[in-house]
């Protein structure tokens, strides 16, 4: 499944990189993740629940960061083991650009696969769980920044 989007985010680069490189506001935007430590620098061991379908599983994987190039872009890339259920496993490039009025344009491109009891769903179903998660995911990082954003300039931006 591959996904490409785009979000404006009401703060600058430097601000948005340093939260794409944080454990504790990955662990905060990543739907169902109840443990996430490391670095970005040694990556990241995570432990996700979800449910798929009928399926429910706890995910426990490893996230890298490469090809980095600082407060521009970079790649991470995951795979979870949930058991029986099956794995899920993707990478996402991540760009950001200067938009208008100092804010971010924060860009993504995702591919994920996913194998076992989860593969026998189907493919709308894993692509409409996929999207739905990016979704999430991007969308409580982007209330996190800007939240984070607005405490220290005084105003708020709408979501």
């Amino acid at each position: 499944m591959e996904m490409h989007s785009s979000r404006v985010i009401a703060a600058d680069r430097a601000t948005v990189w340093a939260a794409l490189n944080s454990a504790e506001v990955l662990k905060e935007c990543i739907p169902g993740c109840e443990e996430l430590t490391g670095s970005p620098e040694d990556g990241f061991a995570a432990t996700v629940k979800q449910k798929v379908g009928p399926v429910r599983a706890t995910f426990k994987g490893e996230v890298t960061l490469s090809d980095v190039v600082p407060d521009q872009s970079y790649t991470i890339s995951g795979e979870g083991k949930g058991g029986v259920a099956g794995f899920a496993k993707g990478l996402a490039n991540v760009r950001l650009e200067d938009a208008e009025g100092g804010a971010t344009e924060l860009f993504y491109d995702v591919d994920a696969k996913v194998g076992g009891k989860l593969a026998q769903l189907g493919s709308r179903l894993i692509d409409g769980f996929a999207r739905k998660m990016a979704d999430q995911f991007f969308e409580r990082f982007q209330t996190h920044v800007e939240g984070a954003g607005a405490g220290e300039t005084g105003t708020a931006a709408e979501a």
